[in-house]
């Protein structure tokens, strides 16, 4: 016990300022299970990365009411709509101030040109901030935006309008996004001429409640509060990430005071965290899918009788029981129910093997064959323990011939291996971002994102194409809800994933933390505090 304490105090004697006096109420720790992909959550895909860049350091245009998932106002406090549904007109609010750095400190407030700036970066290739970075924008690029935005422009400090191709029910719900966190513009005019560019990925500046101070990759990030934060004063002047990939030592330092919240515990640590006096487990009800994405690109996956084959080869309910327990459910579609456009009537594969062999045997496969099974290294809502999952996966497919190495990477790793199709199955899931549809139906399986994109199946139906197509260009929310229940029986039909679980967000925090907030926007720290 004197050992952690002590290491305890030499991290945070490390962390504050010389001569500063350490009180808990002002310094607030977060277990997060990895490391960022980048600072700039226009280049990244990850939860905990978008937990540590734009939940902690932006904000965006609007965000979505917990009650129905609806946009509200944020850095637009309103907006208008044209009849022809392709103008959306922002009027912006007044007297935003952006946080500091070592490199700038602004000289305005947030107003449009910041907008402006933050989506031409990502549309146009020939902004001078496009390649910065790698210039990879897979969030604007798989949601089809820069297609979609003809024009984006400012009418004066406090208006900015849109101009899209095509009407798209979506649209104002995308800029609830994390990848629609705003950057400041002059701040990046400043670095551009510097020479230094990458300075705005690397040490972003936004209007959030916090401000990045340091960062040491795989053991912690440091952020400082934003003494001019627009919404409220922000309760705890530090935070700090504390790098934490396995979940046993999460919740160790949980137990021992070394972090006050940890994300994600897994479901076999609920009852010795509901025991722990000094501890609290909090839950609410999440619009996610855990799955397993074959690769059809890779044989034998291209045959849709090897894909039906191995969905009955598994016994979904056994595996959300034994890694779930009270916390999930078996996931039967592409999207989680209570969504609109979900689809209650969809046919199961239910658990049968030796209709499976059946199926195997009408491939010429009947034999048999090897692949790989890629698993998740971080837990996930709808993944809570990715090795258990593979390695139950792993034992089905031995019944009926089929023979998987279970793989991991580290998860940028992970991530990019996906992306680049080097699986040939992978343990992978989605967490709404927008609370609409077409968050899942386009975004993970539509035809433009099948190369280097979400669609980490690679597969591509015309059918299904035309159906969420149709779906995100119509305002009517029963022609909606029919063209994706559509859709959704093409895609069971076609089996590029085997759908598992639909998962509760389960986090735990010392019971006296207060203010801590999770919602469908993600975490808020800005009014979280100890006594």
């Amino acid at each position: 016990m004197f050992a952690r304490k002590s290491l305890t105090c030499a991290l945070l004697a490390t962390l504050l300022p010389a001569g500063s006096a350490l009180a808990a109420k002002d310094t607030l720790i977060y277990c997060s299970p990895a490391s960022p992909e980048a600072f700039n959550p226009q280049l990244a895909t990850s939860g905990p990365t978008f937990v540590a860049t734009s939940q902690v350091m932006f904000n965006r245009l609007v965000v979505l009411r917990d009650s129905d998932k609806t946009p509200a106002p944020s850095l637009a406090t309103d907006w208008t709509i044209s009849p022809d549904g392709k103008t959306y007109t922002f009027t912006l609010r007044k007297g935003v101030k952006f946080n500091s750095n070592k490199f700038f400190k602004p000289t305005r407030d947030f107003n449009a040109d910041d907008v402006v700036f933050t989506v031409m970066r990502q549309k146009d290739p020939t902004n001078p901030y496009h390649k910065v970075s790698g210039g990879s924008y897979e969030y604007f690029e798989d949601m089809g935006l820069g297609k979609l935005i003809v024009e984006v422009k400012k009418l004066d400090d406090q208006h900015v309008q849109f101009t899209l191709s095509e009407p798209n029910a979506a649209f104002l719900s995308d800029w609830a996004m994390d990848f629609a966190s705003i950057h400041s513009a002059e701040y990046a005019d400043a670095m551009l001429k510097k020479g230094t560019p990458e300075n705005v990925d690397t040490w972003p500046i936004g209007t959030g409640p916090y401000a990045l101070q340091q960062y040491k990759r795989d053991a912690l990030v440091r952020y400082i509060a934003n003494p001019n934060y627009w919404q409220h004063p922000v309760a705890s002047k530090h935070l700090i990430f504390s790098i934490t990939p396995d979940p046993q030592t999460r919740l160790a330092k949980l137990k021992t005071n070394e972090c006050q919240i940890i994300p994600t515990p897994i479901p076999e640590q609920f009852a010795a965290i509901r025991a722990d006096k000094q501890l609290a487990l909090h839950d609410f009800p999440g619009l996610n899918v855990g799955y397993l994405a074959f690769n059809l690109r890779k044989k034998p996956f291209d045959d849709v009788r090897v894909r039906q084959a191995l969905n009955y080869a598994v016994d979904k309910k056994a595996i959300v029981e034994a890694v779930f327990g009270q916390s999930g459910s078996v996931a039967d579609s592409l999207m989680p129910p209570g969504m609109l456009g979900y689809n209650d009537a969809l046919k199961h594969y239910d658990y049968n093997p030796q209709k499976a062999r059946e199926l195997l045997k009408q491939a010429g496969l009947e034999n048999g064959f090897a692949t790989d099974i890629w698993s998740l290294p971080v837990p996930r809502p709808y993944n809570p323990n990715s090795r258990r999952i593979a390695e139950m996966i792993q034992s089905d497919w031995a019944k009926v011939g089929v023979r998987a190495k279970i793989v991991t990477w580290e998860f940028g790793q992970y991530l990019a291996g996906m992306r680049k199709g080097e699986h040939s199955t992978a343990l992978y899931g989605w967490i709404s971002d927008n609370g609409d549809p077409d968050n899942f139906a386009r975004t993970l399986l539509s035809c433009s994102k099948a190369e280097g994109g979400s669609n980490i199946s690679g597969w591509c139906d015309k059918t299904y194409d035309k159906r969420v197509n149709d779906a995100v260009q119509t305002s009517d929310r029963d022609a909606r809800d029919k063209l994706y229940r559509e859709a959704q029986t093409r895609f069971v039909d076609a089996a590029p994933w085997i759908p598992l679980s639909n998962g509760k967000i389960f986090y735990a925090t010392r019971r006296d933390l207060s203010g801590y907030r999770v919602d469908v926007n993600g975490s808020d720290f800005s009014q979280a505090t100890m006594p």
